[in-house]
């Protein structure tokens, strides 16, 4: 792990607002998280630095809701195919932080989001979701191990289970923390996590966790068409900006 401390106060200026975008529409901390500290040192070491408060901060998402396991149960085969996905794609931690991946990445999240706030709308059945959702959980696996960010197409697959916006945030807040258990046994497995760096690891959970508490906050204070807004409005920011940093 590179030194932080001459990086400090941007550091933790980014941890706050990765933690606050997380907070208010339930994801974001890697995205902007790992485009923003790649400025200072390379992706893969950034995805290492963010393990701890990626646990952390889900392992609250997730419990911040009153029907852990019912959602465990309905989710568990989309569980399973990230868990999987993300094993198969170990070979591709080091070409982490392509372009490609992340021109890829970011159009998705853009095409996602201008259709989620357009008119039109799509939904999974619980048939469909049978077959769909470890097909999905793989594909993310794969998409993570690539790019250490777990958005696509997880993301798209739970809005359209139908959640309101609290189910969302929690469901999401599972398949995060799948994703990142996943993503850290195949860092520790290919040597990408090490006892210095689970160290800095952990002292970036603090500047995370403030933020994502002032974000649940003004969460909690929206109404759900402005939180779908918020939403497909921070997809969109976050595709842009990662199609930016793809090209830069």
């Amino acid at each position: 792990m590179p030194d932080l401390t001459p990086f400090l106060g941007f550091t933790i200026a980014v941890l706050s607002l990765a933690g606050f975008v997380k907070g208010v529409i339930g994801l974001g901390l890697p995205t902007i998280s790992i485009g923003l500290l790649g400025l200072m040192m390379a992706p893969a070491e950034a995805a290492a630095l963010l393990v701890v408060p990626n646990v952390v901060t889900n392992i609250w998402q997730l419990a911040t809701g009153a029907s852990i396991t019912a959602l465990i149960r309905r989710l568990w085969p989309l569980m399973l195919g990230i868990l999987l996905g993300t094993i198969a794609g170990a070979p591709f931690l080091a070409t982490q932080g392509s372009a490609i991946a992340t021109l890829m990445l970011g159009a998705a999240l853009i095409v996602y989001a201008v259709l989620g706030l357009s008119a039109l709308r799509w939904h999974v059945t619980p048939r469909s979701a049978r077959w769909l959702g470890p097909l999905v959980g793989a594909a993310t696996g794969l998409v993570t191990a690539w790019t250490g960010v777990f958005v696509v197409p997880v993301v798209p697959y739970l809005q359209a289970l139908g959640l309101d916006k609290d189910d969302l945030v929690q469901a999401l807040g599972l398949s995060f923390l799948t994703s990142t258990i996943a993503f850290a046994l195949t860092l520790g497995a290919t040597g990408g996590f090490q006892i210095t760096t689970a160290s800095a690891s952990l002292a970036a959970l603090a500047p995370a966790l403030i933020g994502m508490l002032l974000g649940q906050h003004l969460r909690q204070r929206i109404s759900q068409r402005l939180f779908k807004r918020c939403f497909f409005g921070g997809l969109l920011v976050l595709g842009g900006y990662l199609m930016w940093r793809s090209a830069g």
